[in-house]
């Protein structure tokens, strides 16, 4: 997996370099509906023409609430930023923090690679109202407090391809490569998930952190898609 992770930042700028962008052409990710359809979507940034005219200048971003008055509704994001505390770049030596490419890049190879998870480690409210495409809802609860969620615990490491030995051991050989996110940097949901996980044995650098979460994917005009539509 070593090898993997470091030929994913490679890989991305092969694809800026190469007349690609991954960023603003997107990346197909397919899922089902709540009717049990086969969906397409479209992961990409989402920039209106209006706003490709606005000047990048610090008294057009940085103004008052950080956007001068001039500046179209539809190039704004504001989100609360109040809440939670501020997560730390690295949740452990061995695991890596992913950004948006990485994270478009992740999808992408998703898509051809079963042995990839991206996982919404969110409260089932949290992934009902808006998710990233291709997204599996497993809320930290399950791996933070497995006793009380037992059966949900055991189901979601079976789904990450996590078995038992006949001694009654976790076996880990077959173990998904997992990217988790949460609501934001401010935001210890997914982080509770990875390090209960990394405590009972989960290999860590099978795991990668997407610490921006929902909070800077939507900032960034990047597609989102609730669930049970």
């Amino acid at each position: 997996m070593k090898i993997q992770s470091l030929l994913f930042p490679l890989l991305a700028t092969s694809l800026l370099m190469g007349g690609y962008n991954i960023e603003h052409e997107g990346v197909e990710v397919q899922i089902k509906s709540a009717d049990n359809k086969q969906v397409t979507y479209l992961v990409k940034r989402k920039i209106p023409d209006i706003c490709k005219k606005v000047p990048i200048t610090n008294e057009m971003l940085w103004t008052g609430n950080f956007a001068n008055a001039k500046v179209p509704e539809a190039c704004k994001s504001t989100y609360v930023h109040t809440k939670g505390k501020l997560l730390p770049m690295h949740l452990d030596e061995d695991l890596e923090t992913y950004g948006e490419l990485e994270v478009l890049i992740f999808i992408k190879e998703m898509q051809k690679d079963d042995s990839m998870l991206l996982v919404d480690s969110r409260k089932k409210s949290w992934y009902n109202y808006r998710t990233i495409p291709g997204a599996v809802n497993m809320p930290f609860v399950y791996f933070k407090d497995r006793k009380n969620y037992e059966f949900h615990f055991e189901y979601a490491l079976k789904y990450m391809g996590v078995t038992k030995d006949s001694d009654g051991e976790y076996n880990f050989d077959k173990a998904k490569t997992l990217l988790l996110f949460c609501n934001g940097p401010w935001c210890a949901q997914s982080p509770h998930a990875i390090r209960a996980l990394v405590k009972m044995g989960y290999p860590a650098n099978k795991i990668f952190y997407y610490r921006g979460g929902m909070q800077n994917w939507q900032i960034l005009g990047l597609t989102t898609v609730i669930p049970e539509e």
